[in-house]
């Protein structure tokens, strides 16, 4: 096995699901480390220092939000959430808690490959020093210039319309919660506030996409929050 081997562990209690992702995983040629239970995922990832982290929500000894929380008090890695939970709040409290993105079951394969692959690259670029720009489709971000530009062409932002579009590349490929985002862009006092994100994302997508009413890159996840998809 090679060095550069990306390294997993999926915290899931339903064996079979759990048998499915790890010859799916190993199939891409990814190491997995399995655990039933929290406590046993939570001394995993502390030994083991994995890539990414999958945990379901609905473990024996405790929430899966709790374990995402855990995870978050030392480690920044990419964690996945694998579950049957389909209402908008759980999906909220994991997110919040410190997920990177949520896939609901039943799910294909190749959306969770895809998934993967996105977060990878995602903490990948983060750690690199190579981040002083980001793209997706026709536009360019220049971090360090303060410049955003479509099809060559520099583009006007308000500054909470910059300061909004930075947070979702900061992540992109991540999805971010509407109080994640309010807190980021706005400060504590308007985390309640999501009526403020919505004019905003309209603002941007009107700028930025090439069709605002059928957005390729500022994806809005309902009920939940908003992801930049596509970015280089």
């Amino acid at each position: 096995m090679s060095e550069s081997t990306i390294t997993v562990v999926l915290i899931e209690d339903d064996k079979p699901i759990r048998r499915f992702v790890q010859a799916s995983l190993e199939t891409e040629h990814m190491r997995v480390l399995e655990a039933e239970s929290g406590r046993r995922g939570l001394s995993l990832a502390a030994s083991a220092r994995p890539d990414l982290v999958i945990v379901d929500l609905g473990l024996p000894d405790m929430d899966g939000a709790d374990v995402i929380g855990q995870l978050r008090d030392w480690s920044s890695v990419p964690i996945i959430v694998l579950s049957a939970r389909t209402r908008e709040q759980e999906k909220v409290a994991a997110l919040d808690a410190g997920a990177d993105d949520y896939l609901t079951k039943p799910f294909g394969v190749p959306e969770l490959m895809a998934r993967i692959r996105a977060q990878l690259r995602r903490h990948n670029r983060a750690g690199s020093n190579e981040s002083s720009k980001l793209q997706f489709g026709a536009v360019e971000i220049d971090f360090e210039m303060r410049i955003v530009r479509r099809e060559g062409q520099p583009v006007h932002l308000t500054p909470i319309e910059y300061r909004l579009l930075v947070a979702l590349a900061r992540h992109a490929g991540r999805v971010l919660t509407h109080r994640q985002l309010l807190h980021e862009v706005w400060g504590p006092s308007r985390v309640e506030s999501a009526h403020y994100l919505r004019i905003y994302m309209g603002h941007l997508r009107q700028k930025l996409e090439r069709d605002p009413a059928q957005p390729e890159h500022i994806m809005t996840e309902t009920g939940v929050g908003y992801r930049l998809v596509g970015a280089l």
